[in-house]
């Protein structure tokens, strides 16, 4: 069944055909993380998709997998071209290396999800909670319930574990 709603009046649609997508966001609604695994390689694979990018074997299942990692890059947006998002600049958008399958398929690769940093309850991370987030930093997944049946998987510090003295950022203008 096709998803349509509006998150931070930005239009969001699944449609029918996009089966992998509409697998993927179920298991989000539910606030449970899943990845589909290679039935031929059994490696993650993350976006989802219709075939394995390491071996392109078909074939897969849906794994649950748990939503914490490592800061591995970020973007840190000062000009929104969303209206919707100028009222949240500057906000982030990270790269989390997760610890699931760290060095699979080779020592320099990690399974690496995308999300935006936000508040334990979802909402956009306010500046000074951007400020605190560099390359290193811990972060566990949170969701944001959009509409029945999606949820967007986000990111928020991890405040379970010890977070490094001083991750790296970009330098500051």
């Amino acid at each position: 069944m096709a998803i349509q709603a509006t998150y931070l009046g930005m239009p969001l649609d699944i449609n029918d055909l996009d089966v992998e997508n509409l697998a993927y966001f179920k298991h989000c609604a539910a606030h449970d993380f899943h990845l589909q695994r290679c039935s031929a390689c059994g490696l993650l694979r993350y976006p989802p998709t219709t075939a394995c990018p390491w071996c392109a074997s078909p074939k897969s299942q849906w794994m649950s997998v748990e939503g914490r990692g490592t800061v591995h890059s970020y973007t840190e947006v000062h000009h929104a071209i969303q209206p919707a998002f100028r009222q949240h600049t500057p906000y982030l958008i990270l790269l989390v290396d997760l610890d699931a399958q760290k060095g699979k398929p080779t020592e320099h690769e990690a399974l690496r999800v995308v999300g935006n940093l936000v508040t334990p309850d979802g909402r956009l991370a306010p500046p000074d909670q951007v400020r605190k987030i560099g390359i290193g930093s811990r972060v566990r997944m949170v969701y944001a319930d959009v509409t029945e049946g999606l949820a967007l998987p986000h990111w928020t510090i991890d405040e379970a574990v010890p977070q490094p003295d001083k991750p790296w950022r970009y330098p500051q203008e």
